[in-house]
């Protein structure tokens, strides 16, 4: 398939219409009453996360039923960055040299730490996951543009009329 992915009705009703084109409806998978309580195996600080994201985006309708699991597996991966970080800031202090950004492997050679790869990853899937949500400034900005953007003029604009688009009732 090529193209933009699809966008949902929702993101779309943010960003408003400037095509103005009615907006087909689409299912809607059920919304609770309250922000959803976040699965079990979210805890300590993906569970903090949870709290702190969880019910804004419950809020702007976009955080349902089917919503959980993507929202846990942001929230993991914000508590493995998290994690990861806290430990490579352990190990610098104790590290005058190189602050903890290289180890000794079992041959003694130096090489990097693996936490900072584990740090990396957790940070990338993180933001990926953060902007399927909105929760970044880019996707933000996206739907700030969309909700207060006119649509400017045309390329083809005068091309049957002769000149610029005609007002209604103005012929």
């Amino acid at each position: 398939m090529s193209g933009p992915p699809p966008i949902p009705l929702q993101l779309r009703v943010l960003r408003g219409n400037p095509s103005k084109r009615p907006l087909r409806p689409e299912p809607q998978p059920a919304v609770d009453p309250q922000c959803p309580e976040p699965p079990p195996f979210v805890t300590g600080y993906a569970a903090d996360e949870w709290w702190n994201v969880g019910p804004e985006l419950h809020r702007l309708g976009l955080l349902t039923a089917v919503d959980i699991a993507v929202l846990a597996a942001y929230c993991t991966s914000y508590q493995l960055w998290r994690q990861a970080q806290e430990a490579l800031e352990r190990m610098a202090s104790r590290d005058d040299s190189m602050h903890g950004l290289l180890v000794k492997s079992a041959d003694g050679n130096p090489r990097r730490n693996p936490l900072i790869k584990v740090a990396r990853d957790a940070a990338a899937d993180m933001v990926r996951f953060a902007g399927e949500f909105g929760l970044t400034p880019v996707a933000r900005s996206r739907l700030v543009a969309g909700v207060h953007s006119q649509p400017g003029p045309s390329k083809f604009d005068g091309l049957l009329g002769g000149g610029p688009r005609a007002k209604p009732g103005s012929r």
